[in-house]
C-alpha cells in the first residue's frame, strides 16, 4: 500500500512538476515576446524619429504671419520654411496657427491665465518681458544647448528685446528698425541735393523751408512714444535708463536727453515739424505727406517701399541713416522673437524649431517676404535679394532697444502725456522729462 501509494504519489508529484515546468515555459514566452514587442515598439519609435515612419511630436507656433494684406510671409512660412525644417528634422512636424495681431496678445492673455499656451510662439518684441514676468517662457540662456553661438550672431542691439530681469526668453526672429527718408523733390525744392546727416544740417535744412515761406515741413512724424523720440536721445548721447533699466532719473532727464528732444522742440516750434507728431497721428498722415513732398524728411521702415509701390508707384525716396549727434548715428529696434513656452510638449524639439529659426533657411525667405534678416552676416545675401535693405542693415549695427520691461506700453503714454506740454511750450524739456523719468522709475523698480 505504501508502495503502490508512493507511486501514486510519484506521479502526481512528476506531474505537477511537468505542469509548473509547462507554466514557467509559458511565461518564459510570454515575457518574451511582451519584451519582443516592446523592443518593436522602440523599434517604430526610432524609425519614426528617423523618418521612416509616423511623425512622433507635433509642435503648435502661434504667430500673425497672415495679419494685414501681405500674404507673403505666410506663404514663405507654410510652402517653404516649414517644409524644409520637417525634411532636416524627421519625426517633427509643425501645425502653424495664424491669428490678427491684437487677436494674438489676446490670445496669449488669456493662454497664460488657463494655461493654455502652444509650443512656440511669434511675439512682438514688446510683449516677452509681460510673458516671462508672468513664468510661462523657457528662459534660454543657460538652458539651451547653442544658445551663446546663436546669440552672438545677431546684431548687438537684439538681444535686448529677449532681455527680463538678467535673463533671456527668446531669440529674436525679424527684424526692422528706422532710418531718414527723403524725398528728392522736396529737397531739390529747398535748395538741397542730398539729405541730412547730422542734427545741424537737418537745422539748415528746416531754415531754408522757413525760408522758402513753409510749403515744405523739413520733417514729419506721427507719435512721441519710445520707437519715435528715441533715435533723437540716443543720437544725442542720451538714454532712458541706465543699462540695467533700474532707474530713469538722472538718465531721461540729463543734459544730453534734454538736448535730443530739445532738437525737435525747436524745430517744432518753428513751424518745421508738422502737428501730428503730438496729434498721435500714427503714420497716417506721413505715407501720404511724404510722396506729395509736404514733408522733406520722415523716419520710418523698410515697409514704406511696398506701402508705396502701390499707392504712389512714381515716388522714388532716398533712404539714409538717422542724422547724427553727439551719440552719433543711433536708431530704434523693431521686430518679432520667436519663444518657447513651459507647456512645450517636447523641450528638446523646440530648441531645434528656435535653432532653425536662425539659420538661411529660415531667414532669407523672409527677407524676401518683407522682414529683415536678425543675423549680421546674411545681409549681404539680404541686401542682394533686396537691395533696398541695405541701409536698413547698416543702421542696425547701431540700433538699440527700447525698455524692456513688462509696463513697456506705460512707458509710453507717460512720455506723451509729458512731452506734449514741452512741444506747445507750456513746460521746458527739461522738466518734462524730469516728471517722466519720476513717474517711470516705480516701472522698473516693478520689473525686477
Amino acid at each position: 500500500m505504501c508502495a503502490a501509494n508512493d507511486g501514486r504519489d510519484h506521479e502526481k508529484v512528476h506531474s505537477a512538476m511537468k505542469q509548473k515546468r509547462l507554466l514557467t515555459v509559458g511565461v518564459t514566452l510570454f515575457a518574451a515576446a511582451s519584451m519582443l514587442a516592446a523592443c518593436g515598439s522602440n523599434t517604430a519609435d526610432q524609425s519614426s524619429s528617423s523618418g521612416s515612419g509616423p511623425s512622433t511630436v507635433e509642435l503648435t507656433l502661434w504667430g500673425t504671419y497672415g495679419a494685414g494684406s501681405n500674404s507673403a510671409q505666410k506663404e514663405a512660412l507654410e510652402k517653404e520654411i516649414i517644409p524644409a525644417f520637417e525634411k532636416a528634422n524627421p519625426g517633427i512636424t509643425i501645425k502653424y496657427v495664424d491669428m490678427p495681431y491684437d487677436g494674438l496678445k489676446q490670445k496669449l492673455t488669456t493662454g497664460a491665465a488657463a494655461g493654455e499656451l502652444p509650443d512656440l510662439i511669434r511675439t512682438d518684441l514688446g510683449w516677452n518681458a509681460q510673458f516671462a514676468k508672468l513664468g510661462v517662457l523657457k528662459q534660454l540662456d543657460g538652458n539651451m544647448p547653442n544658445y551663446d553661438a546663436l546669440a552672438a550672431k545677431v546684431y548687438p542691439g537684439l538681444l535686448g528685446t529677449t532681455l527680463y530681469n538678467g535673463h533671456h526668453y527668446g531669440l529674436p526672429l525679424d527684424t526692422n528698425t528706422r532710418v531718414l527718408i527723403s524725398n528728392p523733390d522736396a529737397l531739390a525744392k529747398l535748395g538741397v541735393d542730398k539729405a541730412p546727416e547730422t542734427f545741424d544740417e537737418l537745422k539748415d535744412l528746416a531754415a531754408k523751408a522757413k525760408d522758402a515761406g513753409g510749403s515744405v515741413y523739413a520733417f514729419a512724424d506721427g507719435d512721441i512714444s519710445q520707437w519715435n523720440i528715441m533715435p533723437w536721445i540716443w543720437s544725442a548721447g542720451g538714454d532712458i535708463s541706465d543699462p540695467d533699466q533700474t532707474k530713469a532719473s538722472g538718465y531721461l532727464d540729463s543734459d544730453k536727453s534734454v538736448a535730443g528732444v530739445q532738437f525737435l522742440v525747436d524745430l517744432y516750434q518753428e513751424g518745421q515739424i508738422p502737428n501730428a507728431i503730438i496729434g498721435n497721428e500714427g503714420a497716417t498722415k506721413t505715407q501720404d505727406g511724404m510722396p506729395k513732398a509736404e514733408y522733406a524728411t520722415i523716419l520710418d521702415g523698410p515697409w514704406m517701399e511696398q506701402i508705396w509701390a502701390g499707392s504712389y508707384p512714381d515716388f522714388k525716396p532716398t533712404y539714409s541713416k538717422v542724422p547724427a549727434g553727439e551719440g552719433g548715428s543711433i536708431s530704434v529696434v523693431g521686430g518679432e522673437s520667436i519663444v518657447i513656452t513651459e507647456q512645450t510638449k517636447d523641450l528638446e524639439a523646440s530648441y531645434k524649431f528656435l535653432e532653425f529659426t536662425q539659420s538661411r533657411e529660415f531667414q532669407l525667405p523672409m527677407s524676401k517676404a518683407g522682414q529683415m534678416t536678425v543675423v549680421a552676416e546674411y545681409a549681404a545675401d539680404e541686401a542682394e535679394a533686396t537691395p533696398g535693405s541695405k541701409i536698413f542693415s547698416e543702421q542696425l549695427k547701431t540700433a538699440k532697444s527700447r525698455l524692456s520691461i513688462p509696463d513697456a506700453g506705460k512707458v509710453d503714454e507717460i512720455l506723451k502725456t509729458e512731452l506734449t506740454p514741452a512741444f506747445e511750450g507750456k513746460v521746458t524739456v527739461k522738466e518734462a522729462l524730469t516728471k517722466a523719468a519720476q513717474k517711470i522709475d516705480p516701472l522698473l523698480s516693478a520689473a525686477k
